[in-house]
């Protein structure tokens, strides 16, 4: 619940205060805990909006309400070939006041790996122990991390058309995880035999196929998040026993790899599964299962969960810079 009693201000918490107060472990936590509110359907998710323009610039807004613990929000970020300031905004859902601006970049890291460790947790075989990763950016290792969660892996395999790419991102996964990792010189190669795939790209043309995964291999799939980019595939969706996405609407709306497969065929549509639904019913994979599938695109409730917990460990802790509160504005004013 809402636990910061001073309503006359709201908090700033800056990215090292939110380092700070949430590890990768509390974030996936946070999410299975937001998730089963979503499937008693106490907590609601805004679709994701953007617009683009430039040379792949894109404007992004997404949100949620979860009235049960006293919030709502929205995160909104401009990426651009400069960068993006990403900003989660944390209102009372009852009085509308303004509680926290929380800087979002570390929160969404977090729960953009989070969210790929919740999925793995519950698609994944129990004995996967190995992972291949198909992208080298700034999400690859929370990634990682977040398998490295859930799963006890051995080994990891990585993979970037830029080979300069593959050398620092191997570097940097030795230093961070306890594990062997290699860098594979093709997807093929980098995902040959692997329990567990992870896509974290911004590629604009599939490159992971069906042929190209092994018996019982889990797919997350998280880099294609507007409709110019595609990670796999149609044919990976046919064959895969199970398909899981974090928000059904917004894969309706921004994926291009369901949106060209599956089109107004409500039929393929009805067999996507929320995450939410996999979360509360705790249903793990079945034995014997083929490929299972997560695409993630991001989703309010995820950062709402995150940043409902990173609010109250601050207002804990005495954390956040104290700003005053705007001035409310009439209800009734449009």
């Amino acid at each position: 619940m809402n636990t910061d009693r001073d309503v006359e201000g709201f908090r700033w918490i800056s990215e090292a205060e939110v380092v700070r107060l949430m590890s990768l472990g509390d974030a996936i936590e946070a999410l299975e805990w937001v998730l089963a509110l979503e499937a008693r359907g106490e907590a609601q998710n805004m679709v994701k909006t953007h617009v683009g323009w430039g040379q792949g610039s894109t404007l992004h807004a997404i949100g949620a309400a979860v009235p049960g613990a006293g919030f709502a929000g929205t995160k909104t970020w401009a990426h651009t070939e400069g960068g993006a300031t990403p900003l989660l905004m944390l209102f009372d859902s009852t009085s509308g006041a303004l509680k926290a601006v929380i800087e979002a970049f570390a929160l969404g890291q977090l729960r953009t790996g989070g969210i790929s460790g919740v999925a793995t947790r519950w698609l994944a075989a129990a004995d996967a122990a190995e992972l291949a990763v198909i992208g080298t950016g700034k999400q690859m290792l929370a990634q990682v991390a977040a398998v490295a969660a859930v799963r006890p892996l051995r080994r990891v395999r990585v993979f970037s058309p830029n080979p300069v790419h593959r050398v620092q991102a191997v570097q940097r996964l030795q230093a961070a995880v306890p594990c062997a990792v290699m860098e594979a010189m093709s997807v093929a190669a980098c995902v040959e035999g692997a329990p567990i795939i992870t896509l974290v790209t911004r590629a604009k043309q599939p490159f992971l196929t069906a042929a190209m995964v092994a018996k019982g291999a889990h797919v997350n799939a998280v880099g294609a998040i507007t409709p110019e980019r595609a990670e796999f595939t149609g044919d990976l969706l046919d064959r895969s026993a199970c398909v899981v996405a974090d928000s059904i609407p917004a894969v309706r709306k921004l994926s291009r790899e369901f949106i060209d497969h599956c089109g107004d065929a409500e039929a393929r549509w009805r067999t996507v599964t929320p995450l939410c639904t996999v979360v509360a019913q705790r249903a793990a994979r079945s034995a014997g299962a083929d490929v299972t599938l997560f695409k993630a695109m991001g989703m309010g409730i995820s950062d709402l969960a995150l940043g409902i917990e990173v609010y109250r460990r601050a207002v804990e802790q005495g954390l956040g810079m104290r700003m005053a509160q705007p001035h409310p504005a009439s209800p009734r004013l449009n």
